[in-house]
Formats: structure tokens, sequence, C-alpha cells
């Protein structure tokens, strides 16, 4: 499995609207375990997405889906900075029904 951490800081004001781009954007892709969109808890404009893959390769593929694609060109005027903490090696996924809810 492969996992990405990354830390997205918003412009003022805008981390609602990159949590409903990034809601539309992540449905049906294939490879994706997780893929997990929280806010900071201190920062207004911070958001936190950890993602699951089956591979780094299924990560890589959907980069090019059509929904994560026209969702980019929306979403980056949102992002004032993107970070990618950690890339990591997952063992183990859990899923229950708070994971599928909306």
């Amino acid at each position: 499995m492969y996992g990405l951490i990354v830390k997205l800081t918003t412009v003022a004001g805008a981390r609602d609207r990159l949590i409903d781009i990034l809601r539309g954007s992540a449905t049906s892709m294939p490879g994706c375990a997780s893929y997990v969109v929280a806010k900071d808890t201190t920062d207004e404009n911070v958001l936190w997405v950890t993602e699951v893959w089956a591979s780094e390769s299924s990560h890589k593929a959907s980069l090019g889906l059509p929904a994560v694609r026209n969702a980019i060109p929306r979403a980056q005027p949102l992002i004032a900075h993107f970070e990618r903490v950690a890339v990591t090696s997952p063992v183990s996924v859990a899923t229950d029904a708070l994971a599928r809810s909306p």
C-alpha cells in the first residue's frame, strides 16, 4: 500500500469551499482505500488530507480521472500553500459506518 499525508493551507475563508471540491472529486477512485479530509482544530485555514492507495501507481493514475482533472483548476486559487508532510507505507486499513457517512 501507498499513503500520503498532505497539509493544505487555504487562502483566508476558503476552507469550506475547498472541502466541497475535494469531497466531490474523491469519488470512484480505483485503488483508493481511504481518502480523509479533516479540518485542523487550531487553524481555520488548514486542511489535512490522509490518503491510502493500493499502490503509488494507482495514486498517480487518479490524477488523470476526469473528476480530479476538473477539480484541480477550481481548487488551485483557494490554496495558499501545499505541503506533502509524509509518504507512508500503510499496513492496515479499517473501515466502518462512519467512513461511509457524508
